[in-house]
């Protein structure tokens, strides 16, 4: 079986190229790929070609514009790269017989109450980001090719910046830090969304009727106050140097660091279809992160 993943550079893209090896022959790709193939997600129509030329059983889509607040104001690009290229992937899909895996976001619902949004919720973005993956989203499911959405959320990796470094570096500088705390989700591994990816694809192959969307984070939740607060407890409960004391890590509202896109109050993804279909258990989301400082760490 020959799986094209594209994205392969990013956080998921880079632990997609470990969990899918055991399925199949991966061509993976980025935008800056070598070679005649295109995987520019800029140019939508060029990623049709090269579908055709490879010819894969099974698209994943591990690429997209996630710089949240820049999206604001390069509207077109972001729809570009966010749902005209997973649609025409969706498109030579469906010709094909392909199954197309592809990635989602909380993002896609307004962030309003305190109830987990379960997959048939009500959408509501409230930035270009949000309302570019909802249109991704549309699109495939319009085209009619056998898909697999995960919407997910929070999404950290050992390769690269992510939060929890952030966290240590400030702590280890700082007398007095301020966090967000009325943002609530669960922080969720790339590898664990990879593993996921694999597990559901390896299913789906047997079993056509679990096409769908699903929501796919760690269980648990918390706020960034909160996972801030995880962080520097076990850097300090390793020896590691931090400057800041526990109690002068402040919560502070969303409203104290203005952004030009508006965040989602409410985060949480209800993960039980997910679950119940593919016979999953998912671990709290400590037990990720806390793996992530066993790295960063040591």
């Amino acid at each position: 079986m020959k799986i094209l993943l594209l994205g392969k550079n990013g956080q998921v893209g880079w632990e997609l190229q470990r969990s899918l090896a055991p399925l199949g022959e991966v061509v993976a790709l980025d935008f800056d790929s070598p070679g005649p193939l295109s995987a520019d997600f800029s140019r939508p129509e060029s990623l049709a070609a090269t579908v055709r030329a490879i010819a894969p059983q099974i698209i994943v889509n591990a690429a997209a514009h996630t710089a949240v607040d820049k999206a604001e104001s390069e509207p077109d690009l972001v729809r570009a790269i966010n749902a005209t290229a997973p649609g025409v992937l969706a498109r030579e899909a469906a010709a094909s017989g392909a199954w197309l895996m592809h990635y989602s976001t909380d993002y896609v619902f307004d962030g309003s109450g305190d109830r987990p949004w379960v997959e048939d919720s009500p959408t509501g973005p409230l930035s270009v980001y949000g309302r570019t993956k909802l249109e991704g989203e549309q699109a495939i499911r319009a085209s009619g090719c056998r898909h697999l959405i995960f919407r997910t959320s929070w999404v950290y990796a050992v390769r690269g910046g992510n939060f929890a470094k952030t966290m240590l570096k400030l702590a280890a500088e700082r007398d007095r830090l301020t966090v967000i705390d009325d943002q609530i989700g669960a922080p969720t591994g790339a590898d664990l969304l990879a593993d996921l990816t694999a597990h559901a694809l390896r299913s789906a192959q047997t079993r056509p009727e679990l096409a769908g969307t699903y929501h796919a984070v760690a269980s648990g939740e918390t706020s960034w106050h909160g996972y801030a607060r995880h962080v520097i407890g076990v850097a300090r409960a390793a020896g590691r140097p931090v400057k800041v004391a526990e109690h002068a890590i402040e919560p502070v509202p969303t409203s104290a660091f203005p952004t030009p896109a508006r965040r989602p109050h409410n985060s949480r993804l209800d993960t039980r279809k997910l679950q119940h279909t593919f016979g999953l258990s998912l671990p709290p989301w400590q037990a990720g992160v806390d793996r992530l400082l066993a790295e960063v760490l040591t």
